[in-house]
């Protein structure tokens, strides 16, 4: 009864900061899918010689998988905990500072860019069919917390931002700064939660399932 009524707690009190920041994280989703637009124009309009590329390094990949390549878990999970701590701390940084607030929203369409070119680098390549199975085998379960919490991350230093505007005293810049810090290292707890999920689960089902491509 009590795990189910702190589950009920978290729940509530995360609809509650939707609630009350609608409008900043339907701002900053509008700018994460313009990102993902960008994403697939840019693979629609490149050149031939660029899409070879793409096609070549994913197929590589997938026969190098086939072939009984074993991935190196501990590396990799370092270079993906790596980025993540790297993007959470420009957006916190970024987010803390008056100035910084464009970058915040260019951050966010970059990372959108990033999961649109890879989806469609990997339709191109495989094929509606198999190149959706495959982004959902490799992409879909880190994502279903990545994407969250860049968003949140992003509205956080927003709102920072706008209660600075409001306020300009000392005491309360401290006190925004510390909560948003706060946040940040829980949005940071969660993207190394969302690491491990890509390096072990994502990558034992697409070994599971990497004969069918």
């Amino acid at each position: 009864m009590r795990k189910q009524a702190k589950k009920s707690q978290i729940w509530n009190a995360i609809k509650q900061h939707i609630y009350h920041n609608l409008k900043q994280y339907i701002m900053v989703s509008l700018f994460f899918l313009v990102g993902i637009v960008l994403g697939v124009i840019f693979i629609n309009n490149a050149t031939q010689e660029t899409r070879e590329q793409i096609e070549s390094t994913i197929i590589t990949f997938i026969n190098a998988l086939k072939t009984d390549y074993q991935i190196d878990s501990i590396n990799l999970l370092k270079s993906v905990i790596g980025n993540h701590i790297l993007f959470a701390c420009l957006l916190w940084f970024m987010g803390c500072t008056i100035i910084g607030i464009p970058i915040v929203y260019a951050l966010v369409v970059a990372k959108g860019f990033s999961l649109g070119y890879t989806i469609s680098c990997v339709l191109y390549t495989l094929g509606n069919g198999k190149g959706s199975l495959f982004c959902f085998i490799t992409l879909f379960l880190q994502n279903i917390l990545i994407i969250p919490c860049i968003l949140a991350l992003a509205v956080s230093g927003i709102k920072l931002y706008e209660a600075i505007m409001k306020d300009k005293r000392r005491e309360n810049i401290k006190i925004e700064i510390i909560r948003h810090t706060a946040f940040s290292f829980f949005i940071l707890v969660a993207l190394m939660l969302a690491a491990l999920i890509e390096v072990y689960a994502s990558n034992s089902f697409l070994s599971l399932c990497i004969s069918y491509f």
